[in-house]
């Protein structure tokens, strides 16, 4: 197994605390009722974040982005910022975590009556839920590269769920990378409803051309934290950085190309659909980016 959430193995997970409704309760004893809405529907919302020199990176976009989602979807977060701040840092204090931690916070709608999809058969607040682990990509993995294969799972229109809503439905993702594990790639590549390059399941994407970075237009992706990152800092130093429709034809002939995410960063890709990128390695324009990238990281984290 490879793939851009690829963790070097840690002991101290099996013995984390995680948060349930204001309780911090053992891995094995953290559960949630099956008349969850989360578990029933997919009705609820989340965000990841990282831990770093005992700060959580670009905390207020990560809110922004949650309470945004859950605004869209008529979900109540049934607590303030504040509080959900004081919840996770109630969390990693729990497990004495300061560096390194990955941190996941998911919010549902709350308990249903019955199954149902009508969220008036709640009877319940949100459903909040902390899980933190020290969790560090594999250099391995960035080192190395991973592969993508093009599904035919396309990223929906906005106008039935849009792709920028951080939901916990998340199956036409889940279909999208069966299908490119089945094809031999790490991950998927996956078009708009246009035939563009939009994103991948679980990542932004990125391609280099001439010394230009191209990303999606944005309008059917995950618009990620270290997406709109790794956009600035390329503003931020004179990188030509541009967000427009592409198609495969030019992912194909790219110099290089790479994906981004909260968890490992910018990650390499080498292959997709078979076809060697660039020359097939950790190219100059993705290492100078993930290095910019980095720096940003330790000034968030200062």
């Amino acid at each position: 197994m490879k793939g851009t959430h690829d963790a070097l193995e840690d002991p101290r997970n099996k013995d984390v605390k995680i948060f349930v409704n204001g309780e911090l309760l053992a891995r094995e004893d953290a559960k949630i009722s099956v008349f969850d809405s989360g578990y029933l529907v997919g009705d609820g919302v989340w965000e990841a974040m990282r831990l770093h020199n005992g700060k959580l990176v670009f905390l207020d976009l990560h809110l922004d982005r949650l309470w945004q989602s859950a605004k869209v979807i008529g979900m109540t977060m049934g607590v303030s910022r504040e509080e959900l701040i004081e919840k996770i840092w109630q969390t990693l204090d729990a497990n004495n975590m300061k560096d390194g931690v990955h941190v996941r916070v998911m919010v549902t709608r709350g308990i249903k009556k019955t199954p149902s999809q009508d969220p008036r058969l709640t009877i319940s607040g949100p459903n909040i839920v902390i899980i933190a682990e020290h969790k560090i990509a594999s250099q391995k993995t960035k080192e190395q590269g991973i592969t993508l294969f093009t599904s035919t799972v396309r990223r929906g229109a906005p106008d039935y769920l849009d792709p920028r809503l951080n939901c916990h439905s998340k199956l036409h993702e889940v279909q999208a990378l069966i299908q490119a594990i089945e094809a031999g790639a790490d991950e998927a590549l996956m078009l708009d409803v246009h035939g563009f390059v939009a994103t991948c399941n679980a990542t932004n994407f990125f391609m280099v051309k001439n010394q230009e970075v191209w990303t999606s237009t944005g309008q059917y992706c995950m618009n990620g934290i270290t997406r709109g990152n790794v956009i600035a800092i390329c503003k931020n130093n004179q990188l030509v950085c541009k967000e427009k429709n592409f198609s495969l034809f030019d992912v194909y002939g790219a110099d290089e190309a790479f994906v981004t995410g909260t968890f490992g960063g910018l990650t390499p890709v080498t292959k997709i659909d078979g076809r060697t990128i660039g020359d097939g390695c950790y190219g100059p324009m993705t290492k100078k980016i993930s290095n910019l990238y980095q720096e940003l990281i330790e000034k968030a984290s200062s």
